[in-house]
């Protein structure tokens, strides 16, 4: 991917106080349950009464961190708008079921099936701030959110001024049983500080709505710039250290989706003999593991190398770090199949 594009804008919902204050001083939030459940804000200042009763909680996570993020930017309408998420409403979508068995497939009410539609939260968002321009959704599993991120690069490229690009999911609890059931949580209960010593099969579930807005110009505003983005499906571990040798020779430091899971730990353990003496900082302690994960941690890392320093709280064996921060390598994968590098580089 040549060119750049720059954060000019961010907000997040997420299992940590995110979304109000300041990031360096909230304290670290964690659950010995396997299952993260987003710090919700209040809604009222962003989504009229009448609108919240009716609305779902994916729904009123992922509209008002678009609304946050467009007010943070200072922009009046936004652009396209480009998302990703990998299973949209879960809440809607079993209520929806439910009903069919319930009711036998008659008299059943249509609003669930509406809002379980992945493209739900962007057409609110545009009905919201009056826009028309273009509107999309990518539903592609772990590489949902990259999808949505590559789609809103190539509009820039392509002359948009600003695009506002996100991604949304929740867990619910009949979904954490069904996919426990496949082995993809840890079976004991785990404390989430201790997530990455407890090497195990499985992790733990998590949830959240991360939204930017991406411009093709720096501003003083700029949390940073994408310079580099590359997906891989399914590398072997040679590929992948070639790719992440060529990718970011220089990076100061290493953003990783390591989650615990030891049917994957093999892949960090490429990315260690990879990058020998560069300080790496997990971020899957924090949110949980999901299809679109990846937008927290690029979140995280614009926070970074903006500010020229890491939560502390959230990391209490801080590795050390170098005076200056001006490249960061985010790398994560979903299960072992889809695999992401994107260089965030720091605006001067």
């Amino acid at each position: 991917m040549k060119g750049k594009c720059y954060i000019q804008g961010m907000a997040a919902i997420s299992p940590q106080d995110t979304f109000d204050g300041n990031i360096f001083s909230a304290p670290l939030v964690h659950t010995n349950s396997n299952r993260f459940s987003c710090v919700e804000p209040d809604y009222k200042p962003f989504i009229p009464a009448n609108s919240l009763r009716r609305m779902t909680r994916v729904l009123k996570i992922g509209l008002t961190t678009a609304l946050k993020c467009i007010q943070e930017s200072g922009i009046t309408t936004p652009g396209p708008i480009v998302t990703g998420t990998g299973k949209g409403s879960l809440q809607d979508t079993e209520r929806f079921i439910r009903e069919i068995v319930q009711y036998e497939e008659t008299a059943l009410n249509p609003t669930p099936f509406i809002q379980s539609t992945y493209n739900s939260v962007n057409g609110l968002i545009a009905l919201q701030q009056k826009c028309t321009a273009y509107n999309n959704t990518f539903v592609h599993r772990g590489f949902s959110f990259e999808n949505a991120l590559l789609d809103s690069m190539l509009l820039i490229q392509e002359g948009a001024a600003h695009t506002l690009t996100g991604a949304f999911e929740e867990i619910t609890a009949e979904h954490f049983y069904i996919k426990s059931r496949i082995g993809c949580w840890k079976q004991e209960p785990v404390d989430s500080r201790e997530l990455y010593t407890h090497l195990s099969p499985g992790t733990i579930a998590g949830e959240g709505a991360v939204f930017f807005t991406l411009t093709g110009t720096p501003t003083p505003q700029s949390y940073a710039a994408i310079s580099g983005f590359r997906m891989l499906y399914k590398p072997t571990t040679d590929k992948l250290a070639a790719a992440l040798q060529a990718f970011a020779p220089e990076a100061d430091l290493i953003i990783t989706g390591c989650n615990g899971d030891s049917n994957h730990a093999h892949f960090y353990e490429t990315l260690d003999r990879s990058f020998p003496g560069i300080p790496q900082l997990p971020f899957k302690h924090l949110c949980g593991e999901y299809d679109t994960a990846g937008a927290f941690g690029l979140w995280l890392a614009a926070h970074i190398i903006k500010d020229q320093q890491v939560p502390q709280q959230w990391y209490p064996t801080l590795p050390p770090l170098p005076a200056g921060i001006n490249k960061v390598l985010f790398y994560n994968h979903f299960y072992g199949e889809q695999h992401v590098m994107i260089l965030l580089e720091r605006v001067s």
